[in-house]
């Protein structure tokens, strides 16, 4: 019958045999071909056949040969022959190697290059449910997920967090009236608040005895006065927010019977949009039914903080 295809090179093919020289002492020599392990070549000692495997007369790896016992030069002889051998490993080609070729857990930490896993390969749904955390750490960091970019996860430091999360109601200040403040009859005057009980950002000026904000957006404002009139007649006391100098709101009080001492407070609180350099002042008006003066009075202790203030706030948005 004929033969199908390109002839063999050879019709026989002999085993290689390499043939060892003995060290005394030593049990480890040296292939000459790579192997899988000790079935792959068959270790002839003195003409005698050995038995391979652990615990046995010899093993074998790559191009180590391991003996059990060690022999003597001049006295032992040895050789192998190699039954089968390892030549070369091809690596498989591209996009060849499949789900199913790869065991469970084979590709492990080391493998995965850093910054290889991308939001496509996460499911942010797989954090929920999950015990919730009662406190950060320092050098925690924290997933999100980003409804505005298809639920991708982002992480974040807890300064991150922190800083990015909600707001304080700074910059802030609080300030009285520590003089007795005389009124001239029907005159707009600024009040004097000049005594700074706190001042966050250092945004209220004692000197002008007015408040900047220093930021763009929108602050609550409130003012508080106590007017007093020795003077046994009809008054009234307007009570004014200045914004730069020109009239923003003002509330009015009005007595139509005589007293002999008149005594009113007047409050303002209201919620205004600015930007940075704004700045907003307090200014009152007594009108007296006979031209006499009244005055904002100091008052002692407590009685000075509660009479006459000026404060404001950031609105947080």
């Amino acid at each position: 019958m004929s033969y199908l295809g390109n002839a063999p090179a050879r019709s026989f093919i002999s085993f290689e045999r390499q043939v060892f020289t003995i060290v005394n002492s030593q049990t480890a020599y040296t292939l000459s071909h790579s192997v899988t392990n000790e079935n792959d070549i068959r270790l002839v000692v003195n003409n005698v056949v050995q038995e391979p495997g652990s615990g046995k007369a010899y093993t074998a790896s790559g191009t180590t040969l391991t003996l059990s016992a060690a022999l003597t030069n001049g006295t032992d002889e040895m050789y192998c022959v190699f039954l089968g051998r390892a030549t070369a490993t091809n690596a498989p080609g591209a996009g060849s190697v499949g789900t199913a070729q790869l065991a469970a857990d084979s590709v492990t930490n080391a493998k995965i290059a850093d910054d290889a896993i991308s939001d496509e390969q996460l499911d942010p749904t797989v954090i929920t449910g999950q015990t919730a955390e009662t406190s950060i750490a320092t050098d925690d960091l924290i997933l999100l997920s980003d409804t505005s970019a298809s639920g991708a996860l982002k992480k974040m430091t807890r300064a991150n967090f922190v800083s990015g999360v909600g707001g304080t109601n700074t910059p802030n200040f609080f300030a009285s009236h520590s003089n007795d403040q005389t009124m001239n009859d029907n005159t707009i005057t600024k009040i004097t608040y000049d005594n700074e009980v706190f001042d966050t950002g250092s945004n209220y000026d004692t000197s002008n005895y007015r408040y900047t904000p220093g930021f763009v957006g929108k602050s609550f404002i409130g003012a508080s006065a106590w007017a007093s009139d020795a003077q046994t007649s009809i008054y009234s006391q307007e009570f004014y927010l200045y914004k730069n100098g020109s009239q923003l709101v003002y509330q009015e009080n009005e007595q139509a019977s005589s007293r002999e001492w008149s005594k009113w407070t007047s409050h303002i609180n209201i919620i205004v949009s600015h930007d940075a350099d704004d700045y907003y002042e307090i200014y009152g008006k007594v009108n007296t039914n006979d031209g006499g003066t009244a005055h904002f009075p100091t008052g002692s202790g407590n009685n000075a903080l509660f009479r006459n203030w000026f404060y404001g706030y950031k609105i947080i948005e």
